[in-house]
C-alpha cells in the first residue's frame, strides 16, 4: 500500500487491484477462522474416520500426485500394507 502510495498515487487499476486482493486475503482468513484454521471443510468428522479405520471400513494412506501430470496420474500407499502394493 505505501509503495503504491508513494510511487504511483495516480495509478487508479493498481490501486483497485491491490484494494481487491486485500479484500480476498480478508475474506479467505475470515473463512480460515470459521472452519478452525482448515483450509477446505471436513466431509466427515475426525471420530468417524478413526472408528472407520479401526474397524476395518476405511483404509488410512498416502496420496502420491506426480507433480508434472497432477490430472492423469495419482496413486495412493496404503499403510500398513508392503511398499509394492499400492491401489
Amino acid at each position: 500500500q505505501n509503495y503504491l502510495d508513494n510511487f504511483w498515487p495516480d495509478l487508479k487499476a493498481a490501486h483497485e487491484l491491490f484494494d481487491s486482493i486485500l479484500q480476498a486475503r480478508r475474506e479467505r482468513e475470515s473463512e480460515s477462522q470459521e472452519n478452525n484454521g482448515k483450509e477446505y471443510p471436513e466431509h466427515l468428522p475426525v471420530e468417524i474416520l478413526e472408528a472407520g479405520i479401526k474397524s476395518g471400513r476405511y483404509l488410512q494412506g498416502t496420496l502420491n500426485v506426480n507433480k508434472h501430470r497432477a490430472q492423469l496420474e495419482a496413486f495412493v500407499r496404503l499403510q500398513g500394507f508392503g511398499s509394492k502394493e499400492t491401489g
